[in-house]
């Protein structure tokens, strides 16, 4: 037997038993290794991008972003603006409809849209010009501003974490610190609690009453068909398993494979890699801003001076085709991007070791948490702990799921306490290139993405960006908030890379590409 017919008949025996098993044998049925195990189920308590995808499975929003990045309508018919750009009106379409069967109305937007701006760094911008929401019918709601913002459209349909998912108002008036208990939404797909096993799989099966859009599948955007009765998210948490797995065709598709089994996946003439997410992600690592030492800006600054971002690229992605050393805290090569010389790509060891010192660190051990699972940034704690330990710091790397990671971030007690110092994270580059939408450029404080950086300065430029008309106003503001961004140390850039998936193309068709990996328009054939 050759070297894949047996990692295929390894996976075929680890898994055949329970996917073969499988109630709806009779359904057609698209098996999926998400890039990570769904523990967390609303999309709108945290900004991790599997409960995101989730949210897109089950929810809907008024606007979507199409594959050219323009704003479409989704669940909005029609809308209109005064002249004195005041008063946004939205019709919803006919014949919505939550999976319990109540038709959905203005009253169930309203919550929704305040529940999310209550925690959403580009929702709170927009809240800040909000002078009212109010509902006109069951169909009609209006959106009041107190001062012309540019960025209504572009807010609602924002696509990705936080996304503005409408949900049923008793829901939807959850307080936005505390998570929802009932996971009904009016999307393609109905969400089967009953089914879910965390750390084995989750399932989907298709919504019948769901209207799609008429326009065709774009991006986010337009006709959301489920063209399979039942999707099932199968916790493979070894990728090569995983690899094995969609070889053997036990599984369909892989959403987030390693770059180093690529070669193996190009071995198989029925798999293709695929590149869902062309426009890429950034990796960051976040700074906890409440505690020592990462509450002094010159400790921040040492990581940013010892740091050589090809070294956390080579370790986590490889292929140097796919990655890209940027410093661009809003992304490179698009309009708003600047980038800052040599920082983070020639580290500066001996400044690094002067700030240091001017910072007060006392040799406490930074906690930074490692999520063992993630495919996207599982790597890189092992750099940053030799980087920093380099120029004096101490580092107690603590590893753990990505769920574990989700949960623990939320906790603002000293790291000793249970808290944390340090994670690493990624964003798709499509929110990342707005300093609006970038969840991770808030200096909001209190109302801040875990790590509260409070930067009243930060938060001005944020606004006066939001409010501006003249392209080249924006672009002189984009550049502020990223000089400011870089000068506080705000948070740790380690670069920009593309993502594939894999999938079984002698049988799958119809992937999207996106920010997101969403599984509506996808048919298979048994």
């Amino acid at each position: 037997m050759s070297k894949i017919g047996k990692r295929a008949a390894w996976a075929a025996a680890l898994l055949g038993a329970t996917l073969l098993m499988s109630p709806a044998q009779a359904e057609t049925t698209l098996r999926v290794v998400a890039h990570s195990d769904l523990k967390v189920l609303d999309p709108i308590w945290t900004t991790a991008y599997i409960t995101r995808n989730h949210g897109y499975m089950i929810y809907d929003t008024l606007f979507a972003q199409d594959a050219e990045l323009h704003i479409e309508p989704q669940m909005v018919d029609t809308w209109k603006v005064s002249d004195d750009k005041l008063v946004w009106t939205f019709t919803l379409r006919e014949g919505l409809e939550w999976h319990d069967g109540q038709p959905v109305t203005s009253a169930d937007v309203i919550p929704s849209l305040k529940r999310w701006a209550e925690v959403d760094g580009m929702g709170q911008v927009l809240w800040k010009v909000v002078k009212e929401i109010r509902a006109v019918d069951a169909r009609t709601f209006e959106l009041v501003l107190s001062e012309p913002y540019g960025l209504v459209l572009e807010s609602l349909g924002k696509p990705s974490s936080r996304v503005p998912f409408i949900m049923p108002k008793r829901i939807a008036e959850t307080p936005a610190n505390q998570q929802i208990k009932e996971f009904i939404g009016s999307g393609p797909f109905i969400f089967k609690q009953d089914e879910w096993k965390p750390g084995d799989k989750v399932v989907y099966v298709k919504n019948p009453k769901y209207k799609p859009r008429a326009e065709p599948a774009s991006g986010l955007s337009g006709g959301k068909v489920a063209r399979v009765d039942r999707v099932e998210w199968v916790a493979i948490p070894d990728p090569l398993t995983a690899v094995n797995a969609l070889l053997a065709g036990e599984i369909d598709l892989i959403e987030l494979p390693p770059p180093d089994l690529f070669p193996v996946l190009k071995e198989d003439k029925n798999v293709q890699l695929y590149g869902w997410n062309a426009l890429g992600s950034q990796a960051i690592a976040r700074f906890n801003h409440l505690h020592p030492p990462f509450n002094n800006v010159k400790a921040r600054l040492a990581v940013l001076y010892a740091t050589a971002q090809e070294d956390y690229l080579k370790a986590q992605v490889g292929d140097s085709d796919i990655y890209m050393v940027c410093n661009a805290p809003l992304i490179c090569k698009t309009p708003n991007g600047k980038t800052f010389g040599d920082m983070l790509i020639k580290p500066d060891l001996e400044k690094a070791r002067q700030l240091l010192k001017e910072s007060g660190y006392d040799g406490t051990p930074v906690v930074m948490m490692h999520a063992t699972d993630l495919q996207s940034s599982n790597r890189f704690p092992q750099v940053a702990k030799a980087q920093m330990e380099k120029v004096g710091f101490k580092v107690d790397m603590q590893s753990m799921d990505w769920q574990s990671v989700v949960s623990r971030r939320a906790k603002k007690d000293p790291p000793a306490q249970g808290g944390w110092n340090m994670f690493f994270t990624t964003t798709v580059a499509v929110d990342a290139s707005n300093p609006v939408a970038n969840i991770f450029t808030s200096g909001g404080c209190d109302k801040a993405w875990f790590g509260w950086p409070c930067d009243e300065e930060l938060e001005k430029l944020r606004v006066a960006y939001a409010s501006a008309t003249d392209e080249a106003a924006k672009k002189e503001l984009a550049y502020k908030v990223q000089d400011r961004i870089m000068a506080q140390g705000h948070y740790l850039i380690l670069g920009q890379y593309k993502a594939f998936g894999a999938y079984r193309k002698d049988r799958i068709k119809g992937w999207l590409p996106g920010p997101a990996a969403v599984f509506w328009n996808i048919s298979k054939k048994d």
